[in-house]
């Protein structure tokens, strides 16, 4: 099983390329079951999460091809993928397929919207908490669909076609919004969603469809309007640049200092995150070319934060902020609010030297003078990441075992920080 080595202590200097965003790609890809014709991404990543996808789209008759792949100059690659579902040959989604990934549970809502049933399994993914699909399958009753639960399967059926309605979400979900917008682009009349997830990567996925002939208005507010189409064609979108894997690097440079050009990357995605990271007494200058983040020998000022849906700070970088925070000069306190088991990553960067107590869904960080580099353990996928951050600092040798969870999301890692001046590597077996 592969691991990453890293020797802590060198600053990051250099350009890190922004690959597309995976939270972006997957909805996306999953949006080729709603037409006949060829659905083109643009940029998508080269991921272990996109690669499962597009096994469990071929399950269904989802053809793909990749073309366009060409290599920047700074050694990392765009991809443009064709999906094409001209034939569905099963509206059954395997355990042995959902289980390994939760965001392949969202095929339920093409399938339905354009065949009239669906059998999937219930989903997988992180251990990070219980994030049950009673949203997705309440608002899919909303529009008329009967569905029962068996033996682990959701059935769900709506042989005469679904039917626009208003539902609001209990709680916001960017996976039920996603899927309710792809169920509702194949619905007869409008359906209006409310409390809807506000994301970016909601707006990718709305845009796309309206590409391919639906009409929906408000995407990235609350309230999102979806006129339902008779069918939808195909359409060439472009991925989103990962605002995760953006804030991930941009923290990782905080952590060791040095001077970095996140290529490609958007600010308007991160507004939180970097104002968040200004506090701490990182340098970050919006360019024409993405965001320049730098950090001189001054030391970390300690922050607060909690975790909130867009457009506040996201719970996919809760666990490299707290790996920052290791090393501030003070005592910060760290809020989970979105997921009730995420803080996973605690005892293992405790064997790095960190201290850091918890109560409840609030982590409090007292900054250490100096981690020392051990063996950890990655736990789920912006965890793992976590333990990255922590080791560049890390006086010695860190080794994080486990890093198919860093495969899932982050693409390159490896190469991107090498190239920046760390002391990284990949050992294989």
């Amino acid at each position: 099983m592969d691991r990453i080595k890293i020797i802590g202590g060198e600053q990051l200097n250099g350009i890190i390329p922004i690959s597309g965003a995976k939270n972006a790609a997957l909805p996306l890809m999953i949006a080729s079951l709603l037409t006949d014709d060829v659905l083109t991404l643009e940029d998508v990543p080269h991921l272990a999460d996109v690669e499962q996808l597009i096994r469990i789209l071929g399950n269904h008759g989802v053809d793909y091809s990749v073309n366009g792949r060409r290599e920047h100059q700074d050694g990392v690659y765009s991809r443009t993928v064709h999906f094409t579902a001209r034939n569905i040959v099963t509206t059954t989604a395997p355990y042995d397929l959902v289980a390994k990934m939760r965001a392949s549970f969202w095929v339920i809502g093409p399938l339905l919207a354009r065949e009239g049933e669906a059998t999937v399994s219930l989903p997988g993914g992180c251990a990070i908490g219980t994030r049950p699909v009673d949203f997705i399958l309440d608002g899919l009753r909303a529009l008329g669909a009967d569905i029962t639960i068996d033996n682990g399967y959701v059935h769900a059926r709506a042989p005469k076609g679904l039917k626009g309605a208003e539902y609001h979400f209990p709680k916001v979900t960017v996976g039920g919004t996603h899927v309710m917008l792809m169920a509702a682009s194949l619905a007869k009349g409008e359906t209006v969603l409310r409390n809807a997830a506000c994301e970016p990567e909601v707006v990718n996925l709305a845009e796309c469809l309206n590409d391919m002939g639906a009409q929906i208005t408000g995407a990235g507010t609350p309230e999102i309007r979806i006129k339902g189409a008779k069918s939808l064609s195909g359409a060439r979108v472009r991925v989103i640049p990962d605002r995760i894997e953006t804030g991930t690097y941009a923290m990782a440079v905080a952590m060791t200092g040095g001077d970095v050009l996140l290529k490609g990357a958007d600010p308007r995605q991160l507004e939180v995150v970097l104002q968040t990271l200004r506090q701490t007494g990182t340098q970050i200058e919006e360019e024409a070319e993405g965001i320049r983040i730098r950090r001189n020998s001054n030391a970390i000022t300690p922050v607060d934060i909690s975790t909130e849906p867009f457009p506040g700070f996201p719970t996919d970088l809760q666990a490299q902020f707290m790996g920052l925070m290791t090393r501030a000069n003070g005592t910060a306190k760290i809020t989970e609010t979105v997921f009730e088991n995420r803080f996973m990553h605690v005892q293992e960067l405790a064997r790095l030297g960190a201290r850091i107590s918890l109560s409840g869904q609030t982590a409090t960080i007292e900054g250490v003078e100096r981690l020392k580099g051990a063996q950890v353990m990655a736990t789920d996928l912006r965890a793992s990441v976590a333990l990255v951050i922590a080791g560049l600092a890390a006086e010695g040798e860190t080794t994080v075992n486990r890093v198919y969870h860093l495969d899932r999301g982050f693409e390159r890692l490896e190469e991107k920080l090498s190239a920046c001046g760390a002391n990284i590597e990949r050992i294989s077996g």
